[in-house]
């Protein structure tokens, strides 16, 4: 008979200090499926987005959105997109970025690999569609907020290796190392 290294309960706690203050919990053994299916559901509503932006019968063009959505409600950012809409390699840049992006942040999500790197760059697009989406008429936090916040919990809980591609990656054996053991910086886009 075996017995775990880990206690039950160990595996299942959680703690953090930043700046002094240390917060902790203890996740219910089933939040592997909840977080299991945040990312799910975030990579497939990004790899739709993307997709149907790509093999849309008109290409897509972020110059109308970046022109238009940031002039009103007082958003603190409304200069920088004016400025992103009058620079023509911006407006190239954020063709060829938004729609390809979503659908690679979107299949890395749903195949569960590279997923911090992919929460990452969701993060931050959502982040830029917040300040782009602009409206405190309801408060400060909207959906695209919520969404980054997801983003950042399913990077936060390695959510790769909840039935994804991102445990094999690790765990890839080179000459007795595993590949996350000779490169640890590797955590911070693996998990």
């Amino acid at each position: 008979m075996t017995t775990s290294a880990i206690s039950p309960d160990a595996r299942n706690t959680f703690e953090s200090t930043i700046g002094g203050y240390t917060v902790g919990g203890r996740a219910h053994s089933l939040s592997a499926w909840f977080v299991l299916s945040l990312r799910l559901m975030m990579g497939w509503a990004f790899a739709y987005s993307g997709f149907t932006k790509i093999t849309a019968a008109e290409p897509f063009s972020a110059g109308g959105y970046l022109a238009n959505v940031a002039a009103t409600n007082g958003n603190p950012l409304a200069d920088a997109f004016t400025w992103m809409a009058a620079t023509p390699w911006f407006v190239e840049f954020a063709n060829v970025a938004v729609p390809w992006g979503e659908l690679f942040i979107g299949l890395g999500l749903l195949v569960g690999a590279f997923v911090r790197l992919a929460a990452f760059f969701g993060a931050l697009m959502m982040l830029m569609f917040y300040f782009g989406n602009w409206d405190i008429a309801h408060g400060v936090i909207n959906g695209d907020f919520a969404y980054m916040l997801v983003f950042l919990a399913v990077a936060a809980f390695g959510a790769g290796r909840i039935l994804g591609l991102d445990r094999l990656i690790e765990n890839y054996d080179l000459g007795g190392q595993t590949l996350i053991e000779r490169y640890p910086a590797l955590e911070y886009v693996l998990g």
